[in-house]
């Protein structure tokens, strides 16, 4: 039983020097930086992708002259006349899809839902004109993809009702956060090399330790980058006592 305890201790004492020699070895800070460098250049990748293709992917096929195609889905369903009808489907509404040259470019007729769909139509400016015998012709003008589905609703009566669907598209906020979410990436990308730097130098542990940690969130490859940094982090923890505002302050 003593045997066992002296050897537990032995073990303690040999990875306490081990770990103790690690510390005081400027190659582990040095290794930690690297690692924090590998994990930071993953992050700058990353943002740098997310900046040339993830925005000009959302802009290509979406944007009006892109020259991409999307599908126009709808519904169409009748007017409320009463708290007890109208709200439903209407079915066999015939749909056309005119160019702005009013050219018919597509035509389909709704279901028994009310639903209708009319698939690969070039992203330019288009009329959704929907017609039903005893009803108000409905002309839609859009941009097919700003919507993931079209609503019309049909109201008894004679003549033309004209929307402008054009102006609703949410695309410009989508580039807008996919931009500022590239931007955050490479930023903190930078941030995680500059940690890296400071390791290097072995001057401050303090601004290491923030820089570094914002490097986490640039997040370069899903988990890798994150990985490569805290692995740096851990190994430039160790090695605090190299640091120049550590050692003096110990002195």
């Amino acid at each position: 039983m003593i045997d066992d305890f002296e050897e537990d201790v032995d073990d303690l004492s040999g990875l306490n020097l081990w770990l103790s020699d690690l510390s005081t070895d400027s190659a582990t800070r040095n290794l930690g930086a690297v690692l924090i460098g590998i994990g930071a250049l993953l992050g700058i990748i990353v943002g740098i992708m997310l900046i040339s293709g993830n925005v000009s992917g959302i802009l290509s096929g979406q944007l009006e002259e892109s020259g991409g195609t999307a599908d126009v889905d709808g519904v169409v369903i009748s007017a409320l006349s009463s708290n007890s009808s109208g709200g439903e489907g209407v079915s066999e509404v015939e749909v056309v899809l005119y160019d702005q040259d009013g050219l018919v470019i597509g035509t389909d007729s709704t279901d028994s839902g009310g639903r209708f769909s009319i698939e690969g139509v070039p992203r330019k400016s288009v009329v959704l004109e929907v017609s039903h015998a005893g009803n108000i012709t409905v002309q839609i003008f859009l941009i097919p993809g700003d919507h993931s589905q079209v609503s019309i609703t049909l109201t008894e009566g004679e003549g033309i009702e004209i929307l402008d669907m054009e102006g609703e598209s949410f695309l410009g906020e989508s580039v807008m956060i996919a931009t500022i979410f590239a931007i955050f990436t490479l930023l903190t990308g930078f941030a995680g090399m500059a940690g890296s730097l400071e390791a290097r130098k072995g001057i401050s542990y303090r601004k290491t330790w923030w820089l570094s940690f914002l490097g986490l969130w640039s997040g370069g490859m899903m988990f890798v980058g994150p990985l490569f940094t805290l692995s740096g982090m851990g190994l430039v923890g160790l090695s605090r006592g190299q640091f120049y505002d550590i050692h003096s302050k110990e002195d």
